[in-house]
């Protein structure tokens, strides 16, 4: 049996930067803790997202970690327990994902007046998406032919579209600091599967 003080020490910075987070930060460390598993931390990004529901506010946080050889994924969530004892939860999930099987990562920038764009900039926005291969979306519609009268049952038609995580951020909301963040650990996971 483990005891506290055997637990593994997340590097300093990423620490920080879960702490800084404020969602429920020794939890959080030490699940991203566990799955990293005493690997060196290349790079990292954490990402706090709050959303609306009704009349409750839920709070989301992922952590991205990359290593030499896997792209580590941690997620917690807000949840409530049902009735007739609800109280506060939180779920806390990890995913350990092979560096070589991280299919892309694909960064979409936002660029208000492109017209005044300054080189080197990249942006207010950015969408970091990365897939490899664990969710996909099915969009499928029915077929058909084209012949107006024709009747014939011509089964469906569709696209399968990878979309394992997509995160947002803005400079407007998140701060310059953390799209800087997000666009150095997109480069380094991209160089990273490149090598791979």
């Amino acid at each position: 049996m483990t005891s506290a003080h055997d637990a593994p020490v997340l590097p300093a910075e990423l620490t920080a930067d879960i702490e800084r987070a404020g969602y429920f930060p020794a939890l959080v460390g030490d699940i991203v803790a566990a799955a990293l598993a005493g690997e060196r931390v290349e790079n990292h990004l954490v990402h706090l997202e709050t959303t609306f529901d009704r009349d409750v506010v839920r709070r989301h946080i992922t952590v991205l970690v990359l290593t030499p050889s896997r792209l580590l994924i941690a997620h917690a969530d807000d949840h409530a327990d049902e009735p007739p004892a609800p109280q506060d939860v939180a779920t806390a999930t990890t995913e350990a994902i092979p560096l070589h099987a991280v299919k892309g990562v694909m960064l979409t920038h936002v660029v208000e007046r492109p017209e005044r764009y300054v080189p080197g900039s990249l942006g207010r926005e950015v969408t970091l998406t990365l897939g490899w291969g664990t969710v996909a979306r099915v969009d499928l519609v029915p077929a058909s032919c084209s012949d107006p009268d024709c009747e014939a049952d011509h089964g469906y038609e569709g696209t399968v579209t990878g979309d394992d995580i997509a995160l947002r951020i803005a400079a407007a909301a998140d701060g310059e600091d953390q799209l800087s963040r997000a666009l150095s650990f997109a480069r380094d996971l991209s160089a990273a599967i490149g090598r791979g």
